[in-house]
């Protein structure tokens, strides 16, 4: 390995250093090179490394890089590894042809093999990261984060405006636009890019939130009415999750009404998901939270859910987008896990919107939220054609935390405060028994009003 690479860790062992490529088309002026474009190890900090060299044919993926990173995965899984890329990369490597095309499945598959068998893979993009790498297992990663300034993109800005004639401007190509549209949980600068790799394979306690939560358990609410304007006066649920876990890695999207986390609760790993109460969630919310369930499936974590939202967004773009759908699959989703899954519903509960992350083993509710099939302004709308009567639904519509301890559909009502939630999620993760759970309170709840 050249001295002058500078790894993202040092190296414990380097792997298949010898490894070299061929000249399968006899390209003109192609001269294999010497030291290849991909350097992988295991490094002194535990994890597998699969890290880019730029300096080498622009970093670019021929049949001994592809080969290597395909042996990097397959070994990090027979050892338990996780992995870490660090791409720096112009794409395949062209003198290869398709031998070099060809990596792309091969290095997608070994990165699929790897996650299917429950271990963590994180990627960091530096400059440039593009083409083939960009397309295959650089973004297969569960959490990637790219270096600011980083030109990151399928095709590079140049190849782009010269096939195509249109102009790349710079709100495209970039770590900056990437972060933007939800494709990378992070911008990290170099230096710190080490730290925070670390911070992801071994997150530490952060502590409560920096702010005190606003909460309203001094207040009183005479009325079911009264109940749901509580509810969406205090805290949002994202306030809370953060109020109660700490080692927070955010995992992004473009949808500010949902936000999920990798991150820590009384000292064990969770993913965690919460909503924002500022807007409602569309199609790319619930992705987003299928792409939490889906990691804490396979890290075999428990999940916490965190629910404040007047429902899911109904706006003809959100339809046609299919946030129907979106929801359909969340709920399918987070039913299926086989992992322990609690939610605290924090604020309001608006419809399936709500009920597509609070679908879990323990469901809890703060004592002044409310969970309903409709909000009381849409019941209103729909049974008398006037919001007037929104106090009165609220009423029928039996939505207070405790009515839904009545009916059995949730399992405690919670004090509004850090202790009393907190000491809730612990006792429900000892106690669940994950999937059966769930199903045994919804399936009760609903066979008592069968005939």
């Amino acid at each position: 390995m050249n001295t002058t690479q500078v790894l993202l860790h040092p190296l414990q062992s380097e792997w298949d250093a010898d490894l070299r490529g061929g000249d399968p088309l006899t390209f003109p002026g192609y001269d294999p090179p010497a030291e290849e474009s991909v350097v992988t190890g295991r490094t002194v900090a535990g994890y597998a490394l699969i890290q880019g060299r730029f300096d080498v044919l622009g970093g670019s993926m021929g049949a001994a890089h592809g080969e290597r990173v395909v042996r990097a995965y397959r070994r990090a899984t027979e050892e338990r590894l996780p992995v870490v890329v660090v791409a720096a990369s112009g794409g395949a490597r062209m003198h290869e042809g398709m031998v070099s095309l060809i990596q792309l499945p091969r290095t997608a598959a070994a990165a699929a093999a790897h996650s299917a068998a429950g271990l963590l893979q994180i990627a960091i993009l530096r400059s440039p990261t593009t083409g083939g790498v960009y397309a295959s297992y650089a973004s297969l990663a569960d959490v990637k984060a790219g270096e600011p300034g980083a030109t990151i993109g399928f095709a590079g800005p140049r190849v782009v405006e010269l096939t195509t004639g249109e102009a790349v401007g710079p709100t495209s190509h970039t770590a900056e636009s990437a972060y933007a549209a939800g494709l990378l949980d992070a911008l990290v600068p170099r230096d710190d890019q080490a730290a925070w790799v670390e911070s992801v394979l071994a997150p530490t306690r952060l502590g409560s939130a920096t702010t005190p939560l606003r909460t309203g358990a001094s207040q009183t609410a005479g009325t079911a009415w009264e109940q749901v304007q509580l509810a969406r006066s205090g805290p949002s649920a994202d306030e809370w999750a953060r109020a109660v876990c700490g080692g927070w890695t955010e995992l992004r999207s473009n949808d500010p009404a949902m936000t999920a986390a990798l991150s820590t609760f009384e000292g064990r790993r969770v993913v965690t998901i919460a909503m924002r109460r500022t807007s409602r969630p569309g199609p790319a919310g619930y992705r987003l939270a299928q792409r939490a369930i889906a990691l804490a499936t396979k890290l075999g974590a428990p999940l916490l859910t965190f629910v404040d939202t007047p429902g899911a967004d109904p706006s003809p773009k959100a339809e046609n987008e299919g946030v129907a759908r979106e929801i359909a699959r969340t709920l399918a989703q987070i039913m299926s896990t086989p992992v322990p899954t609690v939610s605290v519903v924090t604020g309001e509960g608006g419809s399936g919107g709500a009920l597509a992350i609070a679908a879990t083993d323990r469901l809890l509710m703060l004592e002044h939220a409310v969970f309903s099939v409709i909000a009381p302004e849409g019941a209103a709308a729909i049974l008398d054609r006037t919001p007037d009567t929104a106090p009165q639904r609220a009423d029928d519509l039996k939505l207070t935390a405790a009515d839904l301890l009545a009916l059995g559909v949730v399992d405690e009502v919670l004090q509004e405060n850090e202790a009393a939630v907190t000491r809730a999620i612990a006792r429900a993760l000892d106690e669940i028994e994950p999937g059966r759970d769930r199903h045994r309170r919804f399936d009760a709840a609903t066979g008592r009003w069968l005939r």
